[in-house]
């Protein structure tokens, strides 16, 4: 009896495992999901200093826009790139990353290094013979920048909330220097902790719903401690207040030949939108910036009520 179980053991072995197998899909398509279509939309900020001027109503200003928009995103496209082929064998681990096209071996990483660096040499050439010699050096500069945060900023306190919040500012200001527009120094005091606001928000909302677990996404999360986030969010918002309210007021004493003083009145739905946004930062729920603003109705009807207001501001100039 003994050696008819030991022989149906031999006989009947379990089959071995196979080897992981490559997400389906092509390969253009699997370097197109690299690129992360959804974080295009932070690109549109390349529009907020024209905005703001009122340039936006001309072919040229348009067409140059969306020349300098599509740069910017082949330039965010290389980073990511980069990042994901670096990233491979610790992606392969992760319960989520590893479906990645180039950790899923979708992408081999030779290629995504390959297009990465043809993206990362062609942007900054076609800007400088498209656009203007000051949106090549913002380029060059982002493109350095963004690869050492990959290499090794991510990994350093504070630094890499400032490097991603400056990845934002970058793109506030490349419109403006695209059509030669004086960048105010309030504008750029708004924006730039406007975004450290939303950054270390999301940084927090990572930090809160990763306590007391392990393995964090983000290495770096488990040195900060909420308490320090929280403080980082609250002054950011404080003082993006501050700017846009001296920003608003900055042409005061100036007539209008509206009704109302729409460009100061703006500042009621700044402080709104703010407040909003706070919510979800508060709660830990604060994670991408345009799933936070599309996802809320309230906060969504607060952003185009104040688009309208400095629509109405930008008008009456």
């Amino acid at each position: 009896m003994a050696e008819a179980l030991l022989h149906q053991q031999r006989t009947h072995r379990p089959p071995a495992p196979r080897p992981p197998s490559r997400r389906p899909g092509t390969l253009v398509g699997g370097l197109l999901r690299t690129t992360r279509p959804k974080q295009w939309v932070k690109n549109i900020l390349v529009v907020a200093a024209p905005a703001a001027a009122g340039r936006l109503f001309s072919l040229h200003a348009v067409t140059r826009l969306a020349l300098v928009f599509a740069l910017f995103t082949a330039c965010a496209a290389a980073v990511y790139l980069i990042n994901d082929a670096r990233d491979a064998e610790a992606d392969r681990a992760h319960p989520t990353k590893r479906h990645r096209p180039i950790a899923a071996g979708q992408v081999p990483v030779s290629v995504a290094y390959g297009v990465a660096g043809a993206l990362a040499v062609l942007a900054p050439a076609a800007a400088a013979w498209l656009t203007t010699p000051a949106v090549a050096v913002l380029l060059t500069a982002y493109l350095g920048m963004q690869l050492a945060y990959c290499v090794s900023l991510k990994h350093v306190l504070v630094v890499d909330l400032v490097v991603v919040t400056t990845g934002f500012l970058m793109r506030a200001m490349a419109g403006g220097l695209a059509l030669g527009i004086p960048l105010s120094r309030w504008f750029l005091i708004t924006t730039g902790f406007g975004a450290l606001f939303m950054v270390a928000a999301k940084r927090y909302s990572e930090a809160v719903q990763m306590a007391g677990t392990a393995g964090a996404t983000r290495v770096l999360l488990t040195e900060y401690t909420t308490g320090y986030l929280r403080f980082v969010w609250q002054l950011a918002a404080g003082v993006a207040v501050l700017g846009y309210c001296l920003w608003a007021l900055e042409g005061g004493g100036v007539p209008h030949t509206s009704v109302l003083p729409w460009r100061e009145l703006s500042v009621v739905a700044f402080i709104l939108a703010v407040l909003r946004y706070a919510v979800f930062a508060d709660r830990g729920t604060a994670g991408e910036p345009e799933e936070v603003v599309l996802g809320d109705r309230a906060l969504a009807l607060i952003g185009l009520a104040w688009l309208a207001m400095y629509a109405l501001a930008v008008a009456d100039r």
